[in-house]
């Protein structure tokens, strides 16, 4: 067939006339269809785009989530604190002070490690979780007792974002003098016979003539300030009017002249050649040298002042052995202190750090601790859930469907059901939570937070979906294979049951698996039936306490631990696995068992 909008050439006075140039109707056709085409490929770009900027974010959160580190350690399990009646049975080992035995074990490797607060942050480097499994090992294995093992003991979600490097880098500098170290009460003062530290004066003046330029520009917006109040008190009306602009506008004049003071003394210290001091904003530079790290606290190109982190094994004089370090970020500006990160790089020195698949993620359950935290029990809640909405929804919906499409008489009772099930289809479903929470827990007495109260709910809600596709799978089945069944003797229920069904189940199938697909991401109606509530074991049944996995993920997007976003994309990813998988189905069935009529 012809295209109608191609041009037809002509001839005139035996020449070759194109249509197109002579007719501005069908060039602005042409222009139009042109720029239909154009918008088309560009929605589609967009979405493209808009796709894979979502998975890109998601694969690189759920990268994150799938390696968790250890801390291999030397621990003495001491049977007089663990059994002292020396019973072996599990129940009393577990019962054992572990957690002493785990902070027992830090201590002996770092016993330079004394105040309060350092021995907080040295504990911080394991899991809270790790005594338990401590305690789970040796319960298994009583002969364990009185032996000193090397135990791997699971990393805090902090340790474990440092070493995968969410907090920075420790980054080597060039140091290429000779270091002596003189201690003077709690302070280190530190000299190097070459200029080592200058390139890190360097990035401290560039921070210092930010910091004068951001006060510049406070001072202007003062300085515009102080202006406008001055124009206010001149067009005021009252006298009290005049005299509150008047002192506004002198307050904004003097908050503006000590910005510019102090915007003046950090140019003038950024200008300058003297020894500077290094503040909390500041990225932290430290040195690891005789065994020990050493944080500055002021430098100047060949010298340095410095508080100890670790203390040092022996006096430093002209050591040409030494590491200097900067890092990415300043410690104010990450949760890992810079004593952790002195402890964590001695630990990677010696070999007792290692990374690891995480397994943990999906064969644990949900936990307060990030680096404890797993999937199994919401995915196991989603497949009761998925259950029980199946095995109510898939043969209700079919036998509605059947009734309405090949029974029902058409009148206007019937008219009323199909526009309802049709309503009932596109109703948001946090209107199915309520019904759920008001009827199927308040009035029926379904246990809350369960999968079977769940199960109710989103089989309500899969309900409409469900028949409407039944009976489109079964409209589609041609009228000759009923007329074949009657003219051969069969009755109108054995047409249908023997024949028309099994033709239309196909489709029936895919109706139902892409129902359940849209169920299994459904969060707000789950919410409502009390399903958001924190639960750590794993359900055995459909009335257990159960969570599913649209909930675990709002609940890990809500949590402050920043070790629950790559959790959280992980979770995302998994859930878009199990729909891919269901929608894969149903496109397996169609082709399976499609025909065509």
């Amino acid at each position: 067939m012809a295209d109608p909008a191609r041009s037809t050439p002509r001839f005139t006075h035996g020449r070759l006339i194109d249509a197109e140039k002579t007719n501005p109707r069908l060039r602005r056709r042409r222009r139009a269809v042109w720029r239909l085409k154009a918008y088309g490929i560009a929605a589609i770009v967009v979405s493209a785009l808009a796709l894979l900027a979502l998975l890109s974010s998601v694969v690189v959160q759920t990268g994150k989530a799938l390696t968790e580190s250890y801390i291999t350690l030397p621990v003495t399990l001491d049977a007089a604190k663990i059994d002292p009646d020396g019973t072996g049975e599990p129940k009393v080992i577990l019962r054992g002070d572990f957690g002493a035995i785990t902070k027992q074990a830090l201590r002996e490797l770092f016993p330079q490690v004394k105040s309060r607060k350092a021995k907080k942050q040295l504990y911080g480097l394991v899991s809270s979780g790790a005594a338990f499994e401590l305690a789970a090992k040796v319960a298994a294995d009583p002969s364990l007792l009185d032996q000193r093992i090397t135990f791997d003991f699971l990393a805090s979600d902090v340790t474990d974002l440092y070493l995968k490097g969410e907090f920075g880098r420790l980054n080597p500098m060039p140091a290429g003098g000779a270091l002596s170290v003189a201690k003077k009460g709690r302070i280190y003062e530190i000299t190097s016979t070459a200029p080592d530290f200058a390139a890190a004066m360097e990035q401290i003046r560039a921070r210092l003539s930010n910091d004068a330029r951001l006060l510049r520009v406070k001072a202007a917006l003062q300085n515009n300030g102080a202006a406008a109040f001055r124009q206010r008190a001149e067009e005021a009306e009252t006298e009290e009017a005049r005299a509150k602009a008047l002192a506004e506008a002198d307050s904004r004049a003097a908050r503006r002249d000590a910005f510019l003071a102090e915007a003046a003394k950090l140019e003038a210290r950024a200008a300058g050649t003297g020894a500077e001091k290094l503040t909390r904003r500041d990225r932290s530079l430290m040195i690891h040298v005789a065994g020990g790290w050493l944080k500055l606290t002021r430098i100047a190109p060949d010298r340095a002042e410095a508080v100890a982190l670790t203390p040092l094994s022996a006096p430093v004089e002209g050591e040409t052995e030494w590491s200097f370090y900067l890092s990415d970020l300043p410690e104010s500006a990450r949760k890992f202190s810079d004593l952790s990160v002195a402890l964590v790089e001695d630990l990677a020195a010696r070999g007792a750090v290692k990374s690891v698949f995480n397994w943990r993620f999906f064969t644990a359950s949900d936990s307060r601790e990030p680096e404890l935290a797993g999937i199994r029990g919401a995915a196991v809640g989603s497949f009761w859930t998925m259950l029980v909405t199946f095995l109510l929804a898939f043969p209700v919906g079919v036998l509605a469907a059947i009734y309405l499409e090949e029974f029902a008489p058409r009148n206007r009772i019937t008219a009323f059901i199909e526009v309802n099930i049709n309503n009932l289809a596109a109703v948001p479903s946090i209107i199915f939570g309520l019904l759920g929470l008001a009827v199927v827990i308040g009035f029926m007495g379904v246990p809350r937070s369960s999968p079977l109260a769940g199960g109710i709910v989103m089989a309500l809600m899969t309900l409409p979906t469900i028949i409407i596709a039944s009976r489109a799978a079964i409209a589609a089945v041609p009228p000759s294979i009923r007329e074949a069944a009657l003219g051969v003797g069969a009755s109108h229920q054995q047409a249908v049951f023997h024949h028309v069904l099994p033709l239309a189940v196909p489709g029936m199938l895919t109706g139902a698996i892409l129902g359940m697909a849209r169920a299994l991401g459904e969060t707000a109606p789950l919410i409502m039936i009390g399903m958001v509530a924190f639960i750590v074991d794993v359900p055995r049944g459909i009335t257990d306490s159960a969570t599913v996995l649209p909930v675990q993920i709002y609940r890990w997007s809500d949590f402050p631990e920043r070790a629950f976003e790559a959790r959280t994309g992980a979770a995302i990813a998994v859930l878009l696995l199990f729909l891919v998988a269901m929608n894969a189905i149903a496109i397996l069935l169609r082709r399976r068992f499609e025909r065509r009529w």
